[in-house]
């Protein structure tokens, strides 16, 4: 008997075929935010996380431990510190591979929700062709993935958490409908999947323990399946996400920022927030800063209570008729609300990133709308060209708005291009401007941050900075001081403090201002190279070596460090030490006139 090869082939063509649309899913998502690989770090969290930590840095024991066991600024996050350490050990300090990273999960994530949607869609349609569900597939994915509200998870490597959990969540969605997919029994390896991809997502971010709700409500629709058995399959996944909320509240630590009425009025207004900005994704900021006080009888919140409660009644309504509306709606609400204000956290009244989890049920729903009104109908070509015309837009809009995270200069103008009343936005840019030692320019934006909110503490220091360096030593001293007195915790305002204190040959009681900074924060690199130089003031620059070293450890691309560890072992007549160290903070700083000079005259007295 003659064997046909056609019959081999075959499958591999169906195969094949099958692997083309998860691709293009792939490649279109990862393709709308190619230009964040050209992005750095920013110094909002970035600073923290990444350049003056040295705790991530690597995957040895040491660095295991502290991820392990740490809750820095406020997040117990381990599976995602243990990623950003194998960035480290990968590309070191170079912000091209974190993002390249976060870039792959979230392509990875679009394809996930490309299968989810390949399973829940005909349960949800019965009468859906092959052809209509793939694309109407292909448009959910899409629809979540290029969005431009997706940029803030993406494009700023702090939010790692949010794309490292939103691959895990989708799996245990994913191994969960596989799972219960013979209506009479439980798979149990891909039961035992969803578990174990659940506690990962919990251990990349905390907001992942609305899963038990989520799987609950597709267990009613589109599954169909609802029944005494489902509560306990249900249970592991709900007594994960029980810890895991408790471990969160201990982690946060959240301030009572407001009263109850207040965080209702946040909560609804925010909601219609993520719903307006889903559909219109315009004027989007890294920012929307929560306001100094919020009257829960303002319009705005009171005009959101009236849209929520009708909705509502009309989800109720019409229930039967629109379950797929009524369950996407719910999903939406399930997903969103820990990032509502009812539990406050931080100083936003909604946040881009928030809605990371929350827009996949969205996206279904689009999908399923379009795949509805086009099936059995000859407008089923113009019905999908409109929606992928819309994909194309939207990822437009997101390789732009990638841009806006491509530094710090440019995050901070955007927020205070759409909020010039942002004191976060102003403390931000005067920081940075100071940084630059553009003084002038920085003063406004320092200003303006203290008139706008007089009890925050970094618009304090940041103005205290601003009279230290125009002369008024005096007036820089009062503004340290308000800054320590807001927030005692605050190690800023110490280092600062102990320079003028240094300047004025007062080195014990500098190294005083300089103990109680490192006491508040052993990370901070700025206290240590202040101490190094109120020692090489004092005429100890030998003692002052291991303050600079400590503060390369911690923030390898110091160049002040580089600069004043040189000036000491030229002050030690160790001239071909200092040139080393001269050329390596010109390195890190080529515009750095004073490096330049210094090395020069190393070179001259013996450097080499």
């Amino acid at each position: 008997m003659r064997h046909d090869r056609r019959l081999d082939a075959r499958p591999r063509k169906i195969g094949a075929r099958r692997a083309v649309a998860p691709a293009l899913v792939a490649l279109v998502a990862a393709g709308a935010f190619l230009p964040s690989l050209a992005n750095g770090f920013v110094a909002w969290d970035d600073d923290k996380n990444f350049l003056n930590n040295p705790h991530y840095r690597g995957l040895g024991a040491e660095q295991l431990h502290w991820m392990w066991t740490t809750f820095h600024l406020g997040h117990y996050v381990p599976l995602t510190w243990m990623t950003l350490g194998l960035d480290y050990t990968l590309w070191g300090m170079n912000p091209l591979g974190y993002h390249l990273t976060s870039m792959v999960l979230h392509a990875a994530n679009a394809v996930l929700l490309y299968f989810i949607a390949r399973r829940l869609l005909p349960r949800a349609l019965p009468d859906l062709d092959e052809t209509t569900c793939v694309l109407a597939s292909m448009i959910a994915a899409l629809l979540f993935a290029v969005h431009p509200l997706r940029v803030e998870s993406v494009a700023w490597v702090t939010e790692r958490r949010d794309v490292l959990a939103g691959f895990f969540y989708m799996v245990a969605i994913l191994c969960y409908l596989r799972a219960v997919e013979p209506a009479d029994k439980i798979r149990r390896r891909w039961y035992a999947g969803a578990i174990a991809a659940f506690a990962c997502a919990l251990l990349s971010k905390a907001t992942a323990v609305t899963l038990p709700a989520t799987l609950l409500l597709l267990d009613v629709y589109p599954l169909r399946r609802f029944s005494r058995r489902v509560w306990l399959e249900l249970a592991p996944f709900a007594l994960l996400s029980a810890g895991a909320g408790v471990l969160s509240i201990v982690a946060l630590h959240p301030p009572a920022q407001l009263t109850l009425a207040q965080k209702l009025a946040v909560s609804a207004y925010a909601l219609l927030f993520y719903i307006g900005k889903t559909l219109l994704p315009i004027r989007l900021s890294p920012l929307y800063e929560l306001p100094q006080h919020v009257d829960p009888l303002a319009m705005r919140y009171v005009a959101s209570y009236v849209i929520v409660v009708v909705a509502a009644t009309l989800g109720w309504r019409y229930r039967r008729r629109w379950p797929g509306i009524d369950a996407a709606a719910i999903a939406f609400v399930i997903a969103i609300l820990p990032m509502l204000g009812v539990v406050q956290n931080g100083p936003q009244v909604a946040a881009d990133r928030y809605s990371y989890f929350a827009a996949p049920p969205l996206a279904l729903l689009a999908a399923g709308l379009v795949a509805w009104y086009t099936t059995g109908r000859r407008a089923a070509t113009t019905g999908f060209g409109a929606a992928f015309a819309v994909v194309l837009l939207l990822a437009a809009l997101t390789w732009h708005q990638t841009q806006v995270w491509h530094d710090t200069e440019s995050l901070w103008s955007r927020v205070l291009a759409e909020d010039d009343g942002s004191s976060i936005g102003h403390v931000g840019m005067a920081t940075l401007l100071l940084s630059q030692n553009r003084v002038a320019d920085a003063a406004p934006h320092a200003e303006r941050a203290v008139a706008l909110a007089p009890t925050y503490a970094q618009a304090h220091n940041d103005l205290g900075i601003v009279y230290a360096r125009t002369g008024d030593t005096g007036a820089a001293i009062r503004e340290y001081e308000t800054a320590i007195r807001l927030e005692p915790s605050y190690d800023e305002p110490h280092s600062n403090l102990g320079m003028i204190l240094a300047a004025r040959g007062d080195v014990p009681g500098a190294v005083t201002q300089y103990q109680a900074a490192i006491a508040l924060n052993p990370d901070a690199a700025n206290a240590h190279v202040n101490w190094g130089n109120a020692l090489v003031r004092a005429g100890q620059p030998a003692d002052a070596a291991q303050h600079y070293a400590q503060a390369l450890a911690i923030r390898p691309d110091d160049a002040d460090a580089e600069l004043n560890w040189g000036v000491a072992l030229a002050v030690q007549r160790r001239f071909a030490e200092a040139a080393e160290h001269f050329r390596r903070a010109l390195e890190l700083n080529p515009q750095s006139e004073a490096a330049r000079a210094y090395l020069d005259r190393a070179v001259r007295l013996g450097g080499g």
